[in-house]
């Protein structure tokens, strides 16, 4: 007799799977239609190498797998699309703005370190390592300042962009 439980023919983690990332579109649609209140701030990692995810070749070339960004202080044009099932965003990256697009289904983590809340996510679909990467239209500019850590995802850091509190 075995203790294992019986494979489900329903598929409750993809569905548990789907809700959760549904928490963090919520979170997303609020933030573009009200800001973001007090000292809430998301850190939103997703695959760089993710179909659909359309993000400067430069940026693409730094972080090849996954990228984590901040939307704290200085960002602009947060749209969430729901029927298109992903959002948009403009950040500075050394100076550069940039606007990057991102399929919910690319997502990995969402953290709002404020409230002390986070979700982490498997990719949606399987990468393709073939995928083309956005040309780049800022070659030779600096590329923002971030820990490497070989096999790990990175971090920008967006320090340098934001205002100084008195």
């Amino acid at each position: 007799m075995s203790d294992k439980p019986p494979q489900s023919l329903l598929p409750y983690e993809s569905w548990a799977a789907r809700a959760l990332r549904s928490v963090a579109v919520d979170a997303l649609e609020y933030a573009a239609r009200e800001g973001l209140p007090g000292d809430h701030h998301f850190y939103i990692s997703f695959r760089t190498d993710h179909p659909g995810t359309t993000i400067p070749g430069h940026l693409k070339a730094r972080y090849p797998q996954e990228m984590t960004i901040v939307l704290q202080h200085r960002f602009w044009d947060l749209q969430v699309d729901r029927a298109a099932q992903r959002f948009s965003v403009g950040l500075s990256f050394s100076g550069v703005s940039s606007i990057l697009s991102i399929p919910f289904a690319a997502l990995t983590a969402f953290q709002d370190p404020f409230a002390h809340f986070g979700l982490r996510f498997e990719p949606e679909l399987e990468i393709d390592e073939q995928a083309a990467s956005v040309p780049d239209d800022h070659a030779g500019l600096p590329e923002p300042e971030a820990e490497a850590t070989p096999g790990q995802p990175q971090v920008v850091s967006l320090d340098a962009f934001r205002r100084k509190r008195e």
